[in-house]
């Protein structure tokens, strides 16, 4: 600078003025040599490693330019220069420096920042990541050099040592564990959540308490984020699957089979023996044609080994057209291709209630599909409730207005018939 401002005394120009020029034009030549590195820098260098990195065969180095690491390096470069020519500036040298300092720190926070990133992009292309995620503990780092980071500024402001700072931040320890409650119980809780593999991404979770039915999309250091089926996103708190309960279908997902458990209820008034002739129907059924011819041959042995008087039914055994049909729903079961014949099939009595007895079908089909899974349990129900009448049973419903009406109209019908024989 002082070059310059001889240069422009040599043009008889007012001290006082040249000062000011000579500090002006200082400035914008540092400016344009800034302009100009931070150019080439992005210009040049960055494509330079842009080529290299796509004709690579890896792709950990291309998620570090998504993330934008070796852009964010290259605003080092003007502080640097600005830095360098600080001392041009005697009164004001010190306070450049430290303004060019924070910006190098500024500029590197930025820098680890993407470079974390980077580094919990390149983890998700594992499958581990799936059960082990560490996108919490990515965060908590985050915060540690953001808080670190923040020291060495003021410090360097200030003109004092860091450590200094950080002796007095001790007596502060009690605001910050109130400031970063979440961020800590978090933490444990993202401790707890990988080392006892409750929670993957991808699981399907169930937590009423929270409205969430859905599967996890992202575990990170404060929250849970999980997607629900009607597509609204929920946010829990990673430290309530710690204190609080919720279902996990991942066992579900993982058998291959999801359960049906649902129960047909039949009218006790249509629970009956069966007749000579409604054996003789079911004889014609394919799943039970094999089942009724054998247990009639037994329950005519067993009557006649205990010389049971049948002329009333209840005397010894008979079949009834529920358990019939019991067997019926069995067999059908057993060779629908939609139900698994490796895991628990059972077709049950549960005890009777108000509307009826309860025959529960308990069976698990062998796709976990959202879609198939209610397509085959219609199905399933569908030919149930069609088929029952063939039994002689009748479903149970509370009556319905439709049903007060036929009755209204049978009872006129009855008394126009007697008016009429009269």
């Amino acid at each position: 600078m002082e070059i310059i401002h001889k240069k422009l005394l040599e043009y008889n120009m007012d001290p006082d003025l040249t000062h000011y020029l000579a500090v002006i034009i200082m400035v914008l030549f540092i400016g344009i040599v800034c302009i100009i590195a931070n150019f080439i820098t992005k210009k040049v260098i960055l494509r330079v490693i842009t080529k290299v990195v796509n004709s690579t065969k890896y792709t950990w180095d291309n998620m570090l330019m998504e993330r934008k690491v070796f852009r964010k390096l290259s605003h080092i470069v003007p502080a640097i220069i600005i830095f360098y020519f600080a001392q041009t500036f005697p009164d004001y040298q010190h306070l450049i420096k430290k303004g060019a300092i924070a910006y190098l720190i500024v500029v590197g926070l930025m820098v680890i920042n993407s470079f974390l990133n980077a580094c919990n992009d390149i983890y998700l292309t594992f499958e581990i990541s799936k059960i082990k995620p560490i996108k919490g503990y990515i965060q908590v780092a985050k915060i540690i050099f953001f808080i670190l980071g923040g020291i060495v500024i003021i410090s360097n402001l200030m003109g004092e040592s860091p450590f200094i700072l950080l002796s007095g931040i001790g007596a502060l320890s009690a605001v910050l564990l109130l400031v970063f409650k979440d961020s800590l119980l978090g933490l444990v809780a993202g401790i707890q959540l990988a080392a006892n593999d409750m929670v993957r991404v991808g699981d399907w979770i169930e937590m009423p308490k929270y409205e969430a039915d859905g599967d996890i999309i992202d575990i990170s250091l404060n929250t849970v984020k999980v997607q629900n089926f009607d597509k609204t996103i929920t946010m829990i708190p990673s430290y309530a699957l710690i204190s609080d309960s919720f279902k996990n279908w991942r066992g579900m997902q993982n058998a291959g089979g999801r359960r049906i458990k649902r129960s047909l209820f039949i009218d006790t008034n249509s629970i009956t023996f069966c007749t000579d002739e409604m054996l003789e129907k079911f004889k014609t059924i394919d799943y039970l044609s094999t089942y009724i011819t054998n247990k009639e041959s037994e329950i005519a042995e067993y009557n006649t080994k205990f010389d049971n008087n049948r002329q009333n039914r209840v005397n010894g055994r008979a079949l009834t057209n529920i358990g019939v049909f019991r067997v019926y729903v069995t067999h059908y079961l057993q060779n629908h291709p939609g139900i698994s014949q490796q895991m628990t099939l059972l077709v049950r009595q549960l005890a009777p209630t108000e509307n009826g007895l309860p025959l529960e079908i308990y069976a698990f089909t062998n796709d976990i599909r959202w879609n198939v899974y209610e397509s085959i349990q219609s199905d399933i129900f569908d030919h149930l409730f069609a088929v029952a009448t063939e039994f002689g049973l009748h479903i149970f419903q509370n009556p319905s207005g439709n049903d007060f009406k036929h009755m209204v109209e049978e009872s006129r019908d009855n008394v126009r018939i007697r008016e009429t024989n009269y």
